[in-house]
């Protein structure tokens, strides 16, 4: 038995969930979350707590059994609390700037790029080196830092670019000269 999968889910007060073959809905505070699941992994709800098993012990069913179990806790923890992501901006004139529609960045590029983030995602610039992403959705949030760090990944020689709050780039030396 997989030892994530056998795990119940516990449903906090204010979450309605909505179980139907192949399909859970998430409902709380923070919003509603929709998702497709293998119709082969069973969802109960039982004392406030959700439980998945798996019909056999079958290697295909051993590994949905733990990542449908993964996948609905997530949707459960993003309507309670929402996922976070910090980005960090390093290098001489690199900024952000919050706009309406999104996030306007100034990477050393000739002109500004403009990110918009995706439904249900929210991006907040307290410092103009600082990007603050948030959403009930764990992989929406995931790929929008994702998205945004690709703009201008960090360089290890320059240390300049988009990185992870706490991501450590490790300096490479330069060309050395005789």
């Amino acid at each position: 038995m997989s030892r994530i999968g056998r795990m119940p889910i516990p449903v906090p007060s204010g979450v309605e969930v909505d179980v139907a073959p192949g399909r859970v809905k998430v409902t709380g505070p923070k919003g509603t979350l929709e998702r497709l699941v293998p119709e082969a992994m069973e969802i109960r709800k039982e004392d406030g707590r959700l439980v998945v098993s798996r019909p056999s012990d079958s290697r295909e069913h051993r590994s949905l059994h733990g990542l449908t179990r993964t996948l609905v806790a997530n949707m459960v923890m993003g309507v309670t609390e929402e996922f976070v992501k910090n980005l960090e901006i390093h290098g001489v004139g690199y900024r952000a700037i919050a706009r309406p529609l999104g996030v306007e960045l100034a990477l050393g590029f000739s002109r500004p790029v403009e990110f918009r983030p995706p439904k249900g995602v929210t991006i907040e610039v307290p410092a103009p080196n600082r990007l603050i992403i948030r959403g009930a959705d764990k992989e929406a949030v995931g790929q929008a830092a994702a998205n945004i760090r690709a703009l201008r990944k960090p360089d290890p020689y320059k240390q300049k670019g988009i990185r992870y709050a706490g991501e450590h780039i490790r300096k490479k030396a330069g060309k050395a000269s005789k």
